[in-house]
C-alpha cells in the first residue's frame, strides 16, 4: 500500500455549525507550521443544523487545502466514522480532532511535532478546564480500571492520538462509542506497538444530554472494551508462560 500523504485528519461533527469553521482554521494554522502533507476528511454524522454548509463555505474559500466532505446516509456513530474513514485515507498516520474546536494551535503544534517518534503518539491533560468535577472522576476511574485490567499504565485513553493508519485499520475496534479508543490503543500494545505520551491542554465543551459521552450506549460500549481486555489479558497470559 502506497502511502501518498503524511497525515490524512478525521474530522467528526455532529451539530458543529458554530465551532467547525474554526476548528478548521485552526488546524490548517497549525499543520501549515510543518511541512507534512496532509489531508481532512470531514464526517458530518447527520446533522440536523448547517454544519456541511458551513463546511462547504470553509471549503471554497481555501480552495487549495485537500478537504472532503462526506456526509453519512444515518447516524453512524464516533467509533465506526473512525475506522470507515481511515480506509478513505491517504496518509501514512491518522488522527481524529473533534468537530467543536476543543484544541487551541499552539497544542496541536505541539502535538505534531511528536510525529514519527512512535507507533503511537498518546496525549494527557493534567487539566482540562470546563471539564466538571464528576466527570474528570469517572475519567479517572476509567483509566485505572482499563490500566488495572489490561495490565498497562497509559495516563489517558480518550486523547485525539495519532496513530499508523494502516494500524486503524488492521486494528480497528469493534466497539460503537465510549470505548472505543481504549480498545484501539490496549489491542495495539498487545501487538507490541510503540507509544510515546505527551502532556496538551484543551478545554472541555459541554455536550447537550442528547450528545453527552453520559449515557446508555456508551456504558454498554464501555462494558464491551472492558470484556475484550479481560479475554486479551487472560489469552495473552496464558501464551507468554
Amino acid at each position: 500500500m502506497i502511502n501518498t500523504l503524511d497525515i490524512t485528519f478525521f474530522v467528526p461533527c455532529f451539530n458543529e455549525e458554530k465551532l467547525i469553521q474554526s476548528t478548521l482554521n485552526h488546524l490548517r494554522e497549525a499543520i501549515e507550521t510543518t511541512k507534512l502533507t496532509y489531508e481532512i476528511i470531514v464526517v458530518d454524522d447527520c446533522s440536523q443544523d448547517k454544519t456541511s454548509e458551513k463546511v462547504g463555505e470553509w471549503q471554497k474559500a481555501h480552495p487549495g487545502v485537500r478537504l472532503e466532505l462526506v456526509n453519512n446516509a444515518r447516524n453512524r456513530g464516533l467509533a465506526r466514522s473512525y475506522v470507515d474513514t481511515a480506509f478513505r485515507g491517504k496518509g501514512r498516520y491518522y488522527r481524529l480532532l473533534c468537530g467543536d474546536d476543543p484544541e487551541p494551535v499552539p497544542t496541536l503544534v505541539k502535538m505534531f511535532e511528536q510525529i514519527g517518534k512512535a507507533d503511537m503518539i498518546l496525549p494527557y491533560y493534567d487539566h482540562l478546564p470546563g471539564k466538571g468535577f464528576a466527570r474528570s472522576q469517572i475519567s479517572s476511574l476509567y483509566t485505572k480500571l482499563v490500566n488495572s485490567i489490561s495490565g498497562y499504565k497509559i495516563k489517558y485513553y480518550n486523547g485525539c492520538g495519532i496513530h499508523l493508519r494502516y494500524n486503524v485499520m488492521r486494528w480497528g475496534p469493534y466497539s460503537f462509542g465510549f470505548g472505543f479508543q481504549a480498545e484501539l490503543i490496549t489491542r495495539l500494545l498487545d501487538e507490541g506497538a510503540s507509544y510515546h505520551e505527551i502532556a496538551l491542554e484543551a478545554q472541555h465543551h459541554t455536550k447537550p444530554p442528547q450528545q453527552s459521552a453520559l449515557n446508555f450506549g456508551n456504558f454498554l460500549s464501555v462494558g464491551h472494551t472492558l470484556l475484550e481486555m479481560i479475554v486479551r489479558r487472560i489469552r495473552r497470559d496464558i501464551f507468554q508462560r
